[in-house]
């Protein structure tokens, strides 16, 4: 019999290979949903570029590092990490209403974070590689470049505070270990035992960072040349910083810090390094920065903001991003930065997986940011 031919067949085929030629186009960037869902990228990129807030007259951090995740968090480790950036806030909003200026508030501000224990800086301070505390601290006014710090300070309680005197009290800039604690002594800070500084969670840190490991790159961390770097940047490093604007438009910035865990006796990194991890001029910005000390001190990261926006014309979200995102990275380290300029306007970008930071508007309302989501632009 004979068979007579199929000739539907041949259309059909015909259409088949060309949906099968069609397909993959679907999977390649640049087509459908891909190409829409690949066009997000430079969206978050230029978003990062932009402000977070605008009218913001304080704003605060407590560390850069490894990113708190939403669906991992305990909710009452949440609760904290918000209740100290809000209490912070709140401390630097009572004096700003009181009519008190820019340098009082990051001080007050600064004051609680050091407070509390879940910072790296005051009662949190992580430990130096013999098991002791050695702590950091700067502050600087805007409207003349004044500036204080203190650097290796094992006995005073809030050396936010020492910084200040130092800034106030003296002709010099850094006062550095025992002469800085006695000098805060003799001026009526109050101090205390290194017992204080001790925190169950520091010191498991320390433990850590201290056993043995086969991995290089957990090794690389724990020895790295930056704060919050090996075991302390589980999560977040904790150094803690402010920047205010006040009534009369003057600019002023602190950072407050234990340092990094395991760290070398007599270490210190940014944070009490002016143009480093703090910095604060009048018609540019109010900075404090958190991450890789040594990198942020390499890359004079605050004041490069600074420069960026006087010299250069940058606006303060692209000169922070610029300097934190673009290029401290390439020196080895990253971290970030909040940044405030005269008019209100606060960025805090990072190039660490994520920042805790919080920050008061000029209405008095107060936000604060823990989780990466959190981080898109509002501005």
């Amino acid at each position: 019999m004979r068979v007579r031919p199929r000739l539907w067949i041949v259309p059909v085929l015909t259409v088949l290979v060309a949906v099968a030629a069609a397909l993959p186009a679907f999977s390649r960037p640049g087509s459908g949903e891909a190409h829409r869902v690949g066009a997000m990228a430079p969206t978050k990129v230029a978003d990062a570029r932009r402000p977070v807030a605008r009218d913001v007259v304080l704003a605060v951090h407590g560390g850069a590092g490894t990113a708190l995740r939403r669906g991992t968090t305990d909710p009452r480790k949440e609760k904290a990490y918000r209740d100290g950036l809000a209490d912070a806030l709140k401390a630097g909003r009572r004096v700003l209403r009181d009519g008190g200026d820019s340098v009082a508030a990051v001080e007050a501000a600064v004051r609680v974070l050091e407070d509390n224990e879940l910072f790296n800086a005051g009662r949190g301070a992580v430990f130096t590689e013999d098991a002791g505390h050695e702590l950091d601290a700067s502050i600087m006014r805007g409207s003349d470049l004044a500036a204080g710090a203190v650097a290796g300070v094992r006995s005073v309680r809030n050396p936010v505070s020492a910084a200040r005197l130092v800034m106030e009290k003296t002709k010099h800039v850094m006062l550095a270990g025992e002469g800085a604690d006695d000098f805060a002594a003799r001026n009526g800070l109050p101090t205390v035992t290194q017992d204080y500084y001790w925190t169950q969670r520091r010191w498991d840190e320390l433990v850590k960072a201290k056993a043995p490991t086969k991995d290089p790159r957990a090794e690389k961390a724990t020895k790295g040349g930056g704060k919050g770097t090996g075991a302390a940047e589980e999560e977040i490093t904790g150094t803690v910083g402010a920047v205010a604007v006040d009534r009369d438009r003057d600019l002023a910035a602190a950072t407050s810090t234990g340092g990094m865990t395991n760290k070398m006796a007599g270490r210190v990194g940014d944070s009490p390094v002016v143009g480093a991890g703090t910095y604060a001029k009048n018609g540019t910005v109010a900075a404090s920065a958190t991450g890789h000390g040594e990198v942020f001190i390499r890359g004079a990261a605050t004041a490069t903001i600074s420069h960026l926006i006087e010299f250069g014309g940058r606006d303060v979200a692209s000169a922070a991003y610029e300097v934190v995102v673009g290029r401290l990275p390439r020196l080895g380290g990253t971290g970030g930065v909040i940044a405030l300029d005269h008019e209100g306007t606060f960025a805090a970008p990072h190039s660490s997986e994520g920042m805790v930071y919080g920050y008061l508007t000029e209405d008095g309302d107060i936000v604060t940011r823990l989780f990466p989501d959190e981080t898109s632009s509002d501005g």
